[in-house]
Formats: structure tokens, sequence, C-alpha cells
């Protein structure tokens, strides 16, 4: 905080006393101790230290003082757009924030009203009138940590109501020009249509949007709990524009029509930053666009709220507490591989451990984690990545996905020399991540040396709570419950409702099945392992199936036996 030169103590103190915000006596304290430590203080700074006065306070006292407002801001307040003006860089080195832009006058919410020049080189960098506004230091931050996920932000805030749909038919042109169709994608009705369908995909809890030609024909579907469903059917002439609006959000070229294309775009919903991925394929009637939703609310849990029982919580937590070794996370695409891993991440996150990961894509930024992304292109390969991190000095690694015999060896390499390697494969159950790490090409006698363990999951339904219901299931359904789970008292279902579109289900919740093998089974492992025998070893040491850990949330009245069959079919 800069304050002014000219008897600058004096000043700030009087405009304080003024204002009722600190006594004659009180300023004399700061003042005192000011001297006492050398003037290594400015007088705003002593004053916040002593806890006289807040720094909301004396920011008025300085706007009083150079004759600019004061304003309390909030994300809400800031234009997006207005804020890419300046370089990320740049705001955060220097703690101004640009609220809004009219014509050419730039409004700029600054904590240093007397740096004019700061002033000047803003108004330099934007080419614009600078006009100033104090704010407080913490306001500022917080502002741009919120609209400062990504340099491109999008603010959904024009929703248009159901009953609206009719100003859909407003794009009723065929537009093959590259410029006709930037034009109609800028189109109010197209906006108010993407943004309609991004908020409502994320107010229902959606993972996936699906935007779908057919011959004259345009659907739009939601998954939602893992279930498809379709949310609308607008215009079909409206898709050319409606997808290079996407294209244009996420920094696409709309130009290209024929080549898949893959891109993000960071959007703001009451404040709160959600990441899109954004894939486009061209199809025989249009692109196909497809939306992928990566809300924090979702990826950020603790492990308690992922569906663990209690012991295999208590084992699970032993394993990753592992100081070194390979702890493996399998199941198909979809199955909430990623946002265990980073409740792993979470929990294990402390000052004194040095976590990296390799990812393809970064799902969400974990507060000082080092995370990095993939990419093919540059030649930046899960393996050469992971190469790299290991002169990073790392405690723990996370690996994306071992894909290959390279980053598998490499992988377990690490593991063997003190490092704690978390990573996920795609198999059908926790015993088959061993043979599928022989198959990619590592040796087993690193498998066996190396494996901390394995946690096989899938993610089911669970019963909406608004139209759960008791029922009796037939006599087959509740012998095979029973015979896992033992006596069963009550079976419930959802009857349909409102809030679950009928479908008897809301939310989703996990069923696992951990692996961890003892010196029996490393030995096996080290032979020759086999698929079946290792099953048995681990039925035989006590392995909850999945199917088992299914049948006790059936018991527990938290989801269906279809489901769990659904689930752990195969």
């Amino acid at each position: 905080m800069v304050l002014p030169e000219s008897n600058t103590k004096l000043q700030l103190g009087q405009l304080l006393v003024q204002q009722g915000a600190v006594t004659e006596e009180q300023l004399e304290h700061a003042l005192a101790h000011q001297k006492q430590i050398g003037n290594a203080l400015l007088l705003g700074e002593v004053l916040q230290k002593l806890n006289i006065c807040s720094e909301e306070q004396i920011m008025t006292a300085l706007a009083s003082a150079y004759e600019v407002p004061f304003a309390r801001i909030s994300p809400k307040v800031a234009d997006p757009k207005v804020i890419d003006a300046l370089p990320r860089e740049f705001l955060e080195k220097h703690a101004v924030l640009p609220l809004f832009k009219v014509r050419n006058r730039l409004t700029l919410a600054v904590n240093e009203p007397a740096n004019v020049f700061l002033l000047e080189e803003v108004g330099r960098l934007t080419g614009c009138e600078i006009l100033v506004v104090c704010a407080t230091a913490k306001d500022i931050k917080a502002t741009l940590e919120t609209h400062l996920p990504s340099a491109n932000v999008f603010v959904i805030d024009d929703i248009f109501n159901d009953g609206d749909a009719g100003q859909l038919s407003l794009v009723e042109e065929k537009v093959e020009d590259i410029t006709d169709l930037e034009s109609a994608a800028e189109g109010s009705p197209v906006i108010k249509l993407v943004n309609y369908l991004i908020f409502h995909a994320v107010q229902e809890g959606a993972s996936d949007i699906h935007i779908e030609p057919d011959e004259n024909a345009l659907r739009v579907r939601y998954r939602v709990d893992g279930s498809l469903y379709e949310k609308l059917r607008p215009p079909f002439k409206m898709l050319p524009a409606l997808s290079s609006r996407i294209k244009i959000m996420a920094g696409l070229d709309i130009s290209e029509r024929r080549l898949p294309q893959d891109g993000g775009i960071h959007v703001l919903m009451d404040g709160r930053p959600i990441d899109l991925r954004v894939s486009t394929i061209a199809g025989p009637h249009g692109e196909k666009v497809v939306i992928r939703i990566i809300d924090n609310r979702n990826v950020l849990v603790n492990l308690e709220k992922l569906g663990f029982a209690y012991e295999m919580l208590k084992d699970w937590r032993k394993v990753i507490s592992a100081p070194n070794g390979v702890v493996l996370v399998t199941g198909p695409t979809g199955s909430g591989k990623s946002t265990t891993l980073y409740g792993v991440l979470r929990e294990l996150n402390t000052d004194d451990v040095n976590i990296c990961t390799v990812e393809d894509p970064v799902e969400f930024n974990l507060p000082w984690v080092n995370q990095f992304q993939v990419s093919e292109k540059v030649g930046f390969t899960f393996a050469g990545a992971l190469r790299s991190l290991l002169r990073q000095d790392p405690d723990i690694i996370m690996v994306g996905e071992i894909r290959d015999q390279e980053t598998g060896r490499i992988a377990v390499q690490a593991a063997l020399t003190g490092h704690l390697v978390l990573s996920t494969l795609h198999t059908n159950d926790a015993p088959g991540a061993v043979t599928r790490l022989v198959n990619v090409g590592v040796e087993s006698y690193l498998i066996a040396a190396s494996l901390q363990g394995v946690l096989a999951q899938r993610l089911v339904r669970k019963i909406c709570t608004h139209c759960k219901e008791p029922y009796e299931p037939p006599v087959s359904v509740r012998r095979a419950v029973e015979r896992v789970a033992g006596e069963v008292e009550t079976f419930y279902h959802g009857a349909g409702c409102a809030k679950c579109r009928n479908s008897g289900y809301s939310g989703r919740i996990g069923i696992y099945e951990l692996l961890i093998p003892d010196d029996a089974m490393r030995d096996k492992i080290t032979a020759s392992p086999n698929i079946n025998e290792l099953r048995a070893m681990a039925a035989e040491a006590g392995m909850v199936t999945l199917r088992e850990d299914g049948m006790g949330k059936v018991k527990a009245g938290i989801t269906t036996v279809e489901e769990i069959f659904r689930a752990t079919a195969g």
C-alpha cells in the first residue's frame, strides 16, 4: 500500500481520527510502535498489525484523501472479458482489477491509489483512460482467484426460460460462409441456447452434454448419474451456429468441420469456476459435440464421502500411507477413478511432501500440487513427463494412466527407489491389474516387489430419497442378496418422482474391491501370475469383492439389486 509522500503519516492518521476509525491515543500508540521498529512498516500496516483498525477503514480514508471512490468488490461486480485486458501475471503482481469498460474508459480497482506510475502503465497496456476506485487487497485477490482459473472465462448469466424456446426459430438461413457462420454464432438466440444448456446441465448434476445431429433432426441429451436422457430438440438448422458458438468459446477453429477438435471452456456460475471439456467430430449429418462438465464440488471430495465401508477405508488409508510402492485404481471409463485419486492426493497433501502429477488432461487444479498435462503433439508423453518428474525430487507421483511398457517400467522403478506412485488401469477387477501390467510389458518380479495395493471400483446409482419405498423382491433375488450380505429385513427401491425424472435414482456412490498382496501372493506373482489363481488367493485372504460390497449397500438401503448386477456383470 503506497501512501501520499508529503506528511503521509499525519494525513492518514488525521483522516482515520476524523472518521472515528481510531482515537488520538490509538494513533499515538501506532506511531510510537512504527518508530520503535525503525519505520519498517507503513502506518496503515502498523494499524492493521495492532488490530486497531481494518484494511477497509484504511482504504476508505485513503480514497477520501485522493478523492476517489471506495468500493467493496466481489466476483459478480467484475466483467471477466474486461479482466482479460491485462496479463494475468500483471494483475497478480500489482493487485489491480479491471472492473468494466465503457467506450475508452476503463474502471480499475487498485490498492495503491498513489502509485501514478502503475496507473500510467495500465493506461499504456490497455490504451484506455483509467478511472480509479479504491478496494482492499483482500477483495481484489479473492475476485482475481475466482475469475482467473484460466485466461478464457465466460459468465453464464444470460439464461432464457423454457417457454422462450420460440426465439430459436430466428436462425433459419443455412450459413456456409465462415463470416456469416461466426456472426450467427454470436447472435443472441444462439448464445442464450448455449448458456441455457450449460446452466441447466450443471444445475441437474450432469457429467456430459451431447449435441447430436440426425437426418433433419437435432437433439440434446444430458448424462446424469451415468445415464443419458433427452433434454430438448432445437431446430436442426441451428446446428452450424450452435457448434460454432461452442467452438468460439473453446478457442477452436470454426472453419474446420471435417477433423475432430478438442478444447476447453471455463465458465462461472454463482461466482464458482467450472471447467468444460469440448470434443467435436464430424458425422454424416453434421458435427456431433460433446461437452464434459468438471465441477469442483464433485471432484474435490473427502474419502469418507465416496462410499467406502468402514474397514475397507481403514485398509485403503494404510495402503496410501506407505512411504513407497505402486498403488493402482482400476475400473472402466466413468467409474470415478480420478475422483478417488484426487481424494487421496487431497488427504496426502501436507507441507512436508512434494506431490507431482502427470495427467491427460488435468481435471482440476489442486492447491499446492504440481500438476502437468501431457501433450502428444510436442512429445510430452506420460513416460517422458514421468522421467522428468523424477528429477524434481518428488515424494508422491500420480500418473494419470499406465498405458504402455515404458510408462509402466518407469513407474515401478520410481516406486522401488523410494517414491509412492499412484496410477490407474482399465481392468474389470483388482487381481486383473497384475496380469494387465504383465501384458503391458512390466516384469512380474518387479510388480511383486513394488505393488502396495489395487483398488477396483464402480459407480452405482443411489435410490432417490424423495420416492424411496420398501418392496418385496422375487424370492430368487432375496436369496442372491442374503447369500452374500446375510439376512435383509427390508428391501427398498425408488417409485419414481419429478425429482429423479421418474427414474427412482438420484446421485451415485462407489462400490469397491481392495487387493493388498501378502507374501504368498507376491511369490505367485513372481512365479507366473494366473488371473484365476490370483482371484482364488485374494478370496482366501478375505478380499471383499465388488459384488459383495455392493450387496452390503443393498442391505443398507442405499441402492438396488438391479444396480449391483448391472455394475458387476461379467
